[in-house]
Order: structure tokens, then sequence, then C-alpha cells
């Protein structure tokens, strides 16, 4: 083909978020040579171009995550240490959390993440042992059989195309665009209770019902400036906007309550002595009350709420002109938010609207001042050789067996069954879990040889994707998957071989040890 050149390379991670970026950075460290391609220039997926600092639980401090996801997160705050004028409570502080957002106990700056990614991939990417292909997509996959052979990637607007290739390929994308490109066996949306017996299965499976999906943006507040935006063009479609679960509309400080997803909750904008909760201080980054000198004008929160969940259809599954106009869909509820923000959000004063939100585009290295990718919380998932289900994590379904143990553990997390409104059914709700484990099962496609997933497309329900697809437990899944493909290159075996043999599953595992990776929760842990 004209204007094709041919890279190879040992592996080859399509997706530069975070499970490729945990990918690439394990394959490294056991030597081998790594192709990383990223859509944006930024690598980091959810820390970083999507703008979502981590969500996690309640041990992460210790436990419940590999050594190198703690670093990354130790890293964060040596970050802060170094360069930025703590207060001596600030720099003492060992839990420091920089932004002081409630929704993290490490809410920071995505410019911040992005440094410290650079940081710990710098002696790979340096050496030439990692290389990176910035603004780059798939469009086709080459097979023979049940082996991937190559895959054609398209870098920048232009036409040239470049052929990867490798022993190993990895799926990091953030939609699973390799999985239909390279013809493996997987599934999007919801699946039916039929197949999979969960309780909160949909009766009929529907592959487009699928996690609403949100373009976060960047604000600060000048309390006595005026930063309004021009009027959005979909605003007046949002302004009038009510949810099917809601009387209210999603432009409204009503949205459902994570206790009980059947009620709605009140909210409001900044801290207040009504006992409203606060959603300025829910995912701030930047929180100057931990300098010795100002540095800006105020506070940066991040828009990631119920108010901008786009719901309105599904990008997976559906045309490139359905894709785009959804993609842009989700942009305008955001920038529509914004513009009630600024002109209309009902104010506990009994006033209406904030001139002073300010979009804050060099937060996220964007001129718009929303975020360089959308947050995607779903992805199509492969059908593996085990599939996660809702009655692996639920608490309630699990009871007093508590967590479920798996004998090919590649790691651990823990986060509630979440799930935010649907495309289709809007279903929505918010499960307590058990902690859960992460089955080397689900890592290992049905058919295709020397293809892994390596982020939210592991072999899973989408209830179980509702906890499965956060930070330290992507990062855990790309980490296994890196270390998997090293193995398998050296071991001169198929991935399925790996967790079919007693004696290569336990050299894997002891691998995965050896790098920090824990593999099952002690009850000790769980006390704490």
């Amino acid at each position: 083909m004209a204007g094709e050149q041919e890279k190879r390379s040992d592996v080859v991670i399509i997706g530069g978020g975070l499970g490729g970026t945990a990918a690439a950075l394990a394959a490294a460290k056991a030597g081998l040579r790594v192709l990383m391609t990223e859509e944006t220039d930024w690598l980091g997926g959810q820390l970083t171009s999507q703008a979502v600092p981590p969500d996690e639980h309640r041990w992460i401090e210790e436990s419940g995550s590999t050594a190198s996801y703690r670093e990354f997160r130790s890293r964060v705050r040596e970050y802060y240490r170094r360069n930025y004028p703590l207060t001596e409570d600030s720099r003492s502080n060992p839990i420091l959390n920089p932004g002081n957002g409630w929704v993290s106990r490490l809410a920071h700056e995505p410019k911040v993440a992005l440094a410290v990614l650079q940081e710990m991939l710098a002696p790979y990417v340096n050496t030439g042992r990692i290389e990176v292909l910035y603004h780059t997509v798939p469009v086709a996959a080459d097979t023979e059989g049940d082996y991937v052979t190559g895959v054609t990637v398209r870098q920048g607007t232009g036409s040239d195309l470049i052929r990867l290739r490798g022993a190993y390929y990895l799926d990091a994308t953030e939609c699973g665009d390799l999985l239909p490109l390279a013809g493996v066996e997987h599934v999007s949306g919801a699946e039916a209770r039929s197949e999979t017996g969960e309780p909160h299965a949909l009766e009929a499976a529907d592959p487009l019902d699928m996690q609403s999906i949100t373009h976060v943006a960047a604000v600060d507040y000048v309390p006595d400036g005026d930063y309004t935006i021009p009027r959005p063009r979909d605003y007046d479609y949002w302004r009038e906007y009510v949810p099917s679960f809601s009387q209210y509309p999603i432009l409204s400080w009503f949205a459902s309550d994570a206790d009980d997803t059947s009620k709605l909750k009140q909210f409001t904008m900044f801290p207040n002595e009504q006992g409203i909760v606060s959603l300025w201080d829910y995912r701030r980054i930047v929180d100057p009350a931990i300098w010795t000198e100002p540095l800006n004008d105020g506070e940066v929160t991040l828009l990631n709420w119920a108010l901008n969940d786009y719901y309105a259809g599904s990008i997976i599954g559906v045309s490139p002109e359905e894709r785009k106009r959804h993609l842009e869909g989700a942009r305008q509820l955001t920038l529509s938010l914004v513009y009630w923000l600024q002109t209309e959000a009902p104010r506990l004063d009994g006033g209406q609207g904030y001139p002073g939100v300010r979009l804050r585009g060099d937060v996220l290295g964007t001129e718009d001042g929303l975020a360089k990718a959308p947050y995607i919380r779903e992805s199509r998932r492969i059908r593996g050789l085990y599939t996660i289900a809702e009655q692996d994590v639920s608490k309630e379904l699990r009871g007093p067996a508590g967590p479920k143990r798996y004998e090919d553990s590649v790691g651990v997390g823990s986060y509630h069954l979440d799930l935010h409104p649907t495309t289709v059914s809007q279903r929505t709700f918010y499960i307590p879990n058990h902690p859960y484990e992460i089955p080397l099962g689900s890592l290992i496609p049905v058919r295709v040889k020397n293809l892994l997933p390596a982020c939210k497309n592991i072999s899973m329900t989408q209830i179980a994707n509702g906890c499965y697809r956060l930070h330290p437990t992507e990062w855990n899944i790309g980490e296994a998957a890196g270390t998997l493909a090293a193995y398998a290159s050296r071991q001169q075996v198929e991935p399925s071989a790996v967790r079919e043999s007693a004696e290569h599953l336990r050299a894997y595992q002891q691998q995965l040890i050896a790098l920090g990776v824990q593999l099952h929760w002690t009850p000790e842990e769980l006390e704490v």
C-alpha cells in the first residue's frame, strides 16, 4: 500500500491509557521491546487525557493494588513536595491529598500524573525499549487462523499508514477497538439475565445499552469575574431534558442518590452550613490552602458530575457518523453545564448563576477547557475463558462467603458495582461489593492466541465492569497482561497454556508477586 511503512517489536500495545501504560512498563521491565500507540498526545488515559482523579478504595494506602501503582501514587505526592511551595503541615503529611477533593484520597492535577508517568517510563523510552506513537489509531488487523500477525495504524490526519508487527498484541484502547478489527470474539453493552444469571441484568440483551460517557471540564471560580461563555448550540435541549429516572432536568441540583439510586438527592455548588452536599470540592484538584504563597486565582475543580453524564446514545457499535454525533453531544452537554452554572444555576442565597466560573484549558492542555478525550466507562469486552459476573462481586449475593478466591488470580481490587445511567434503559445502580480478585481466565480470549486485553476490556459482564473499570484495577490488568506477554514469550508457550499448566501458572504468578502484585485478599487486611 502506498505510503505504508512497517515497524517491528516484541509486543505491540494499541492504546496508551492507564492499562496500556502499565502494560508497557511491565513488558519493558521484563526485557521486551514495546511499540505503543496513543490517540492523543498524553499517555495515561483516565488520569490524564480524560481528567479523572483516581477512584479507589479504603485500603489503597497499604494494600489492594500493585506495588507499581502505589509507587505512582507516592511519586505524585513527591512531585508536589519537590515542586510546590507547600505548608509544613502539607509537606509532612504522608497521605497528602493535593486538591483535597473528597472523591479521592489523591485528587491531583492531570499534568502532574502525566509528568509522573513519563518519569516512570523514562528509562525505557529514552533507551528505545519503549517507542510511543502519538496521535495514532488502529485501522486494520491482519490475522492467520487464531493469530494476529499485524496491526495497521494511522498517525495524525494524513493518509500514511504504519503496519506494526510483534509476537503479542495488547488491546488497551478505551473502547476495545482492536477486538473487531482482529475478529476477536467479544461482547458489548448489556447481557441478558438468562445468559449471566445476574439479578440486575436486563431481560433481553442490548449491545447498545452502554454506560454513559462524560467529557470532563476544568474550572475555577473568580467571585467578581464574568467569564460567561457563548450560549452552547445544544443548551436549550439540555436545559429541558429530563432523565427517565427523575422529575428534574439533568441540569439541576438533583441527581440519583448513590446510597439508593431509586431516590434523588439534592446537591449544590459550594460548601455551606445547610448540610447540602457540595459538588465544588467533590473533584477539586487544586487547593491553595496547602501552599505558602498564592500561585493562581484560587481552587480548581473538575466537572465530572451526574449533571454531565451523557447517555443519549452509544459510541460503540454504531456508524462513524453516529459516533461523532454522540461525542460532540457529550461536549455540548458539558459546555451546557458550564453555561448553566454561569447563568441559571440556583444559588442558596436565592440568586441565579455564578458568572465567575471560568474554564481552565491550561490545566488540561487544551484551549477550550475540556479534557483531551471523553471519559469512557465501558468498553467492548473479550469473550474469555472465564467471565466475571455480578455473583462474583456483589456483597449481597456472596454474603458471608466474602471475597471470591481464584486460584489463577493476577491481582486484586475493590469498588462498588457502579453503573452510571445507560444509553437505552437508563439503568443506574451502586451495588455494595466484596473486595475482588482478577482471574487470569478473564484475560485470555476463547480462541485468539496472541492478543490480550489490557484495560476495561477483559471478560466480564457489563455489571462487573462497574467495579473493574476503576484506576487501580485497570493498572493491575495492564501490568498482568504485559507480564503475561513477557512470560509467554520467554517460555515459548501460549497464554492459555500458562493457565492450564499448574507449573507455568505458579511460575507466572511468582513473577507477579516479585513485582509486588497482590494476588489475594487476606482476612487481616479486610479487618482494617
